[in-house]
């Protein structure tokens, strides 16, 4: 075995003077800059400055619509990218209420980093880093982090630091509870894709329950009563879905229980309020026509198994979906920087923090700051991608402009501001029907459709805009076979 004795050594020697090796020494600042318990010897402690002579780093927090159009459209021989998340994929938002009821799978709506930004795979100064952001420090263009970690076996978090040229917080947003006390606890929220799964797992879980023997007939009401809180698009959508799922696939294979499952969308206003009136109706038609009750009311209280509502009415459920709209992040509401209204970052028309040098803010976190005159935008995704395309090509010029290092861009021309032009706003709502309104503001005059066009213009639209040629055939092929052969009902 003395040939492998020394092939041993060999690579042990070619390890330690490879080029990543030395250029991750080379950054390392004195051990005083580090404030961990831990050495640099025994852990990889962050990312140090970068040298004129290396590309300069762009950081990037977060792995939604705007971060990943961002990195997409990011030239990487101009910079090394740097992506922070505690996911490692895009999520393809408004497919996510299909994969609840099987007519699509989980991987579909999924679209790894790595495949949106390939530099961060393969590139020597590029990372992606399982992590939150715990911290931003501006004066000194680092970044605090926390890697994340699931379950009681796995290792404990530990802290880090990342040094930026340039930064870009697209933390996104959280759900909106109001406060209300047991929301967090008992309701699930439909924004990442272990919440579609969560969904799943209990709709069938209670399906199968309530089939067995000796459940009484009010408790078997219960556990088949599901419960959306909030009438917008993914509230709508997912009542959409779940109504087609029952009428088509449940009433089949659970017939002993086909009568008692049935769903309840409760609404404190209009529900679909930012599309036309024509459609608000026939979506209200439309739902009521497929099996689901609209409630105008203010939940006030959510119990394990009920929720009481502002006129002291209690709803029981087995299963409550929480969809209410967004707001600022524990993250975002730390950040040292002046605020827009609503309690977003502030930024100008250049989508910058005025306050601070090299960084920018993007998607549902940001918003413009009074003195700019501009309206705050809502929290959508084509927001979110137009600002990260925009955004990519600013940092373009100004990285081909020698500006790209910190503190290096103060002179260099930015071009036109960004400005949002509404494309319109769709949702499905089941039973081959959608809605399509293609105004560019509730006030406006423009094309609005309803019925079995606008569900093939939805889908048509959405299959284009899944990021990969490998997710759109995967959409495609999900479609298909549930057309054929129904919903998987399987409880994986």
């Amino acid at each position: 075995m003395v040939w492998f004795r020394n092939l041993a050594q060999i690579s042990a020697s070619v390890a330690r003077q490879s080029p990543l090796n030395r250029k991750v020494k080379a950054r390392l600042p004195p051990a005083s800059f580090w404030e961990f318990s831990t050495s640099v010897e025994d852990r990889y402690s962050g990312l140090g400055w970068t040298k004129a002579e290396e590309k300069p780093r762009l950081v990037v927090l977060g792995s939604g619509w705007a971060g990943c159009r961002l990195m997409k459209g990011i030239d990487t021989a101009l910079y090394d990218v740097v992506c922070v998340s505690p996911r490692n994929h895009m999520v393809f938002t408004p497919l996510l209420a299909s994969t609840c009821v099987g007519t699509l799978e989980f991987r579909s709506v999924a679209e790894p980093i790595a495949r949106i930004q390939p530099a961060i795979s393969r590139e020597p100064g590029s990372y992606f880093f399982l992590a939150n952001c715990t911290g931003v420090d501006p004066n000194n263009h680092e970044v605090h982090c926390q890697t994340v970690t699931d379950g009681a076996d796995t290792l404990e978090p530990w802290n880090f630091k990342i040094s930026y040229d340039k930064l870009v917080i697209a933390a996104g947003s959280q759900p909106l509870t109001f406060g209300i006390k047991g929301v967090q606890e008992h309701a699930v929220f439909l924004r990442e894709v272990y919440h579609a799964q969560e969904i799943r797992r209990r709709l069938l879980l209670n399906l199968m329950l309530s089939d067995v023997p000796g459940v009484t007939e009010e408790e078997k009401r219960r556990l088949l009563h599901c419960v959306v809180v909030g009438g917008g698009p993914t509230g709508v959508e997912f009542s959409g879905e779940l109504s087609d799922f029952i009428v088509r696939d449940v009433h089949q294979r659970y017939a002993h229980v086909k009568d008692y499952i049935h769903v309840t969308l409760i609404e404190a206003n209009e529900i679909l309020s930012s599309f036309d009136d024509r459609l608000r109706k026939y979506a209200v038609k439309q739902l009521v026509k497929s099996g689901v009750r609209l409630v105008r009311g203010v939940v006030k209280d959510v119990q394990p198994e009920k929720i009481i509502l502002n006129d002291g009415s209690d709803v029981p459920y087995g299963l409550l979906v929480w969809s209410t709209g967004v707001g600022p992040s524990p993250l975002v509401n730390s950040l040292p920087f002046p605020k827009s209204p609503g309690g977003r970052i502030g930024i100008d028309e250049w989508l910058r923090i005025p306050s601070v040098q090299d960084v920018y803010s993007i998607g549902d976190c940001s918003g413009f700051l009074e003195s700019t005159g501009r309206p705050t935008l809502p929290a959508l995704a084509q927001v979110a991608e137009r600002q990260g395309k925009y955004l990519a090509s600013q940092l373009n010029r100004i990285g081909k402009a020698g500006g790209g290092h910190a503190n290096a861009a103060k002179d260099i021309d930015l071009g036109e501001p960004f400005v949002y032009k509404h494309l319109g706003s769709m949702a499905t709502i089941g039973r081959f029907k959608a809605l399509v309104d293609l105004r560019q503001s509730k006030e406006a005059k423009g094309l609005s459709l309803a019925g079995f066009t606008s569900w093939f213009i939805w889908r048509s639209a959405y299959l284009t805009r899944v990021l990969s040629w490998r997710n759109r055939f995967y959409v495609a092929v999900n479609w298909t076979t549930t057309f054929v052969f129904g919903r998987d009902i399987s409880r994986i």
